[in-house]
């Protein structure tokens, strides 16, 4: 009796110990898949095949034990967690990563030269133009930001404006404009007084 016969015929091995590698195998792959769509959408055209082939590899691998034991209930379980828990993964890894630009645009019913200074000080390019909303005249402030620069720049326009109108989206990609340079960490803003400058 060969090795393969006898591993087939392990109760542990059936029960256990494959559906155990399935279901790593589909966190792996499904967790590199993600990584890889969030990479398409950011247009690196380095990484994202190599994640591919790697992705898809693994899938190939866990689908063979499927396709050879679809007589057990255990291997589709294991293969549908697996599944699900390797999405989660993959937006935690990229929301860790960080990776690429946002477009922050702040809605303004009154002019703020506050907020615009404060952006300034810390490094971010602003951009104001005038607008027409269904209540009036409003002032939209936009600004290129590093995705790990996010959580910085919200403190700062939420402790100008507690109550101001923002959205965010993500952008493909950038070419020169103004960032922030610093990378140390920053705590959570919550009075302006943090950003004023001395001497004002």
């Amino acid at each position: 009796m060969n090795i393969v016969q006898q591993l087939s015929d392990n109760t542990v091995f059936v029960w256990v110990i494959m559906p155990l590698l399935i279901f790593l195998s589909r966190v792996c792959d499904v967790t590199l898949g993600t990584i890889r769509i969030i990479f398409i959408s950011r247009g690196n055209k380095m990484l994202a095949p190599i994640f591919g082939f790697i992705e898809v590899s693994i899938w190939v691998l866990a689908m063979s034990q499927i396709v050879q034991n679809l007589d057990n209930p255990i291997y589709f379980l294991a293969y549908g967690l697996g599944f699900s828990l390797g999405c989660f993964v993959g937006m935690v890894i990229e929301e860790k990563l960080a990776m690429g630009y946002l477009i922050v645009r702040i809605f303004l019913v009154n002019e703020d030269s506050e907020l615009r200074e404060q952006l300034y000080s810390a490094g971010f390019g602003v951009t104001t133009m005038d607008a027409h909303g269904m209540n009036g005249n409003v002032k939209i402030v936009f600004t290129v930001i590093k995705r790990k620069d996010l959580k910085r720049a919200t403190d700062i326009i939420e402790s100008c404006q507690s109550n101001a109108f923002y959205s965010i989206e993500d952008a493909k990609s950038v070419k020169q404009g103004v960032f922030s340079k610093d990378t140390r960490s920053f705590p959570a803003f919550t009075k302006k007084k943090h950003y004023r400058r001395v001497g004002k």
